[in-house]
């Protein structure tokens, strides 16, 4: 009998995500077949089966991912020494990953999928919710550090930040001559207003 390595099949199943992030991103999940998910990695047809029993699978693994690692960074966010330039790097980064067609298409194909697939709604929430949690522990740190002046609670405040981030990403789907990374000075001008009511570094409005 063959032994599993589980760190090969870890690869794999990595992999298969990875192939499946930009089958998703570029066909959208409707479209992409299990097979074309295989091709991606150079495996035969079927062979996805052997690491997930379905596409769904597929794309609640993708959402989960996502989910992980987006609040391991911004928790890690909150514990920096000046907090409040790591919530600026982090709306540097945001603008990055949505200058990123896999990323980005991604995340608006998964957004189209929680309209009308309940098990992807559920972890899409659930991944919504960690993240204003992860934003508003980094605001109460900044807070805390004395770098904030705003009536703002820090959950108001992170759903804000929310709201800004799932923008930019909208308007790169709506408008495709829209430049995020271009766009970050003037994310991080309305944050800081946002934050501290004050225009940064004496600009006028």
């Amino acid at each position: 009998m063959r032994t599993v390595n589980p760190a090969q099949r870890a690869a794999k199943r990595k992999a298969l995500l990875d192939a499946a992030a930009v089958c998703f991103a570029e066909r959208g999940y409707e479209a992409t077949r299990t097979a074309d998910i295989c091709a991606a990695v150079g495996m035969s047809s079927g062979n996805l089966f052997h690491y997930f029993r379905s596409k769904h699978e597929v794309l609640l693994a993708l959402v989960e991912r996502d989910g992980a690692e987006t609040a391991a960074s911004v928790a890690e966010l909150a514990l920096a020494d000046d907090p409040f330039a790591a919530l600026l790097a982090f709306l540097e980064e945001v603008c990055a990953l949505a200058a990123d067609p896999v990323f980005a298409g991604l995340a608006l194909e998964v957004a189209a999928q929680a309209h009308r697939d309940e098990d992807v709604a559920t972890r899409f929430k659930a991944n919504d919710r960690s993240f204003r949690d992860g934003l508003a522990a980094l605001v109460r740190a900044a807070d805390e550090a004395g770098q904030l002046r705003t009536p703002l609670t820090a959950d108001a405040a992170a759903t804000w930040l929310a709201a800004l981030v799932d923008g930019v990403f909208a308007r790169v789907a709506a408008d495709p001559q829209f430049q995020p990374r271009a766009q970050a000075p003037v994310l991080r001008r309305m944050v800081t207003a946002l934050l501290r009511e004050e225009h940064p570094e004496g600009e006028a409005p």
